[in-house]
């Protein structure tokens, strides 16, 4: 792919309409991994905590990909979950699993809901994931501000370039996507150097906790920074960042 020979591939450059969404599903999500396990853990336990104190409009998963977990977290929680996703065979793949879930979203929701009453009402998850999800045809940059009451993004501020001042604006833009006091969840690749998919690679932006509290500070208050140990996903990151937090506006 020709952005791979620019120094610094921004998001325009990748070709995410070449994006193999089956293989990346398969790398990552065909079973629970225990750092994903770890993810969930601070992320529904957050959402237990914070989110079920009212019900709300609307919620919206910026960047899902080939990922329902982040959905399923806010999904108690919301009457609509937005997945906003820019990579048509993403939005593509994500319609087809609504209807039709891999057997693997059982595992990742019986994590979520485990010994946390919010999540326990919902007798039929993933029929109810498919009955108030909405895919859209999304750019993080072009986001609506104070739209939404909850969201989450899960991996995609530094996964979707090589440049810091990309990773920052995405970040900032997800966050003032929601209404002041919205509580959010944000992921993140630590230190990564980019990925493959299938026969593709695809660029990322090396960030660090530092990072992610200098960007988060300006536009939220931050209720935790946890860095989950991972290294048997690929070559070239060094752990995973999740973040949690309320919006503000600064």
């Amino acid at each position: 792919m020709g952005y791979r020979n620019l120094r610094e591939p921004g998001n325009a450059e990748v070709p995410w309409d070449k994006f193999d969404s089956a293989a990346y599903f398969a790398h990552n999500y065909a079973e629970l991994r225990a750092d994903d396990a770890e993810i969930i853990r601070v992320v529904a336990g957050f959402f237990d905590r914070y989110g079920a104190y009212r019900k709300r409009d609307r919620a919206i998963d910026v960047g899902p990909g080939t990922n329902l977990y982040p959905a399923l977290t806010m999904l108690p929680f919301a009457d609509t979950v937005v997945l906003c996703e820019h990579a048509p065979p993403n939005r593509r793949w994500l319609k087809d699993q609504l209807r039709a879930p891999a057997a693997s979203w059982t595992g990742f929701w019986n994590a979520i809901s485990d010994g946390r009453p919010g999540y326990q009402s919902l007798a039929e998850p993933l029929k109810e994931l498919d009955d108030r999800a909405e895919v859209r045809t999304g750019n993080i940059f072009d986001l609506r501000p104070e739209h939404y009451d909850l969201g989450t993004m899960f991996f995609v501020a530094e996964s979707i370039t090589a440049r810091r001042a990309e990773f920052r604006d995405a970040t900032t833009r997800f966050v003032r996507s929601l209404v002041t006091g919205a509580p959010f969840a944000a992921a993140f690749m630590r230190q990564s150097s980019g990925y493959s998919v299938g026969d593709g690679f695809f660029p990322a932006c090396a960030i660090d906790e530092n990072d992610v509290r200098t960007v988060l500070s300006d536009v939220a208050d931050i209720a935790d920074i946890h860095v989950v140990e991972s290294e048997s996903l690929r070559p070239g990151y060094s752990g995973m960042i999740v973040a949690t937090g309320f919006t503000n506006r600064r």
